[in-house]
């Protein structure tokens, strides 16, 4: 559990850099910059993090292209991503194709919409799931998973790695105004920003989703031997995902609205059920692949 631990720890000195250093960072930046403090924290937190993890991979043995999940030809990891990215979106349009038809989703917003505007959105919300994607299927599903799973086993791997991925969904992007900063206000975005983690059963349904989503993602990772595939698969869930926040509204109301999370009107118990049959589909898929 070494690495694990290793892991933990880089993402916990991430946060305490939040409430550490924005307040100073903001101090010297804001006189010349508008960045909003939330930003300035986020940001500061993601370099930190980036930081640790490049002065530590080679003492945890994952700094090179395999142990990242990129030790395949380009060819093949372009094939295997484009596999991964169609399927995604296929899937993804199912279920809301679903909860379209249950009442759950309300186009009122894409109706609103024109034409030019619906493209430019759907291109930028692609680049916006890629991006989501490579990041995290990187760092999780690569470094992580391989450090852990040389010491551990693919099960544990895949189990640890998952809880991290849902956990990290609930860094809430807590604002504070430019004229109610203070010396404070560090520690006040970071305890805002892990607040959602403060109410399990608030986020309950969708934490066990994006678990399943993790677990999903990590099989496939131990199946395939690289990210190509779970990196495909994680920007076409995205990238449907971010359209459907943009251009429709969850009904709250609906008879079966309970199905979709107060977390974000999207992932919870539906998206939970079709994550466990997609998991089995995937798996028969891979077993059947490696027999052949």
């Amino acid at each position: 559990m070494r690495a694990f631990v290793w892991f933990l720890g880089m993402i916990i000195l991430g946060l305490g850099a939040i409430a550490v250093l924005t307040y100073p960072a903001w101090i010297v930046l804001h006189p010349y910059f508008e960045f909003p403090f939330h930003r300035l924290g986020e940001r500061i937190g993601m370099l930190v993090l980036l930081g640790v993890f490049l002065l530590s991979a080679r003492r945890l043995g994952v700094g090179d292209r395999a142990s990242l999940g990129y030790g395949v030809p380009r060819r093949m990891f372009l094939r295997d991503m484009s596999f991964g990215l169609i399927f995604g979106v296929v899937s993804m349009s199912a279920i809301v194709a679903l909860m379209t038809a249950i009442g759950l989703l309300d186009w009122t917003p894409a109706g609103n919409a024109d034409a030019a505007a619906v493209g430019k959105l759907v291109l930028l919300r692609l680049s916006s799931g890629l991006a989501v994607a490579f990041i995290e299927e990187t760092f999780l599903r690569g470094a992580m998973l391989t450090a852990i799973e040389r010491e551990s086993g693919s099960t544990t791997a895949v189990v640890l790695t998952a809880i991290v991925y849902s956990a990290s969904h609930f860094f809430a992007s807590f604002h504070i105004p430019p004229d109610q900063v203070s010396t404070g206000s560090g520690i006040d975005l970071l305890r805002g920003t892990l607040d959602l983690l403060s109410r399990p059963f608030y986020i309950a349904d969708a934490f066990l989703c994006l678990l399943a989503v993790g677990v999903v993602l990590g099989a496939v990772r131990v199946a395939t031997g690289n990210i190509a595939t779970c990196l495909g698969l994680h920007a076409g869930w995205v990238w449907v995902m971010l359209l459907v926040h943009e251009l429709s509204n969850p009904v709250r109301t609906a008879p079966l609205g309970f199905l979709l999370s107060r977390f974000d009107g999207f992932v919870g118990w539906l998206v939970l059920a079709w994550t466990i049959v997609l998991g089995l589909g995937l798996r028969y898929f891979y077993a059947r692949r490696v027999a052949r």
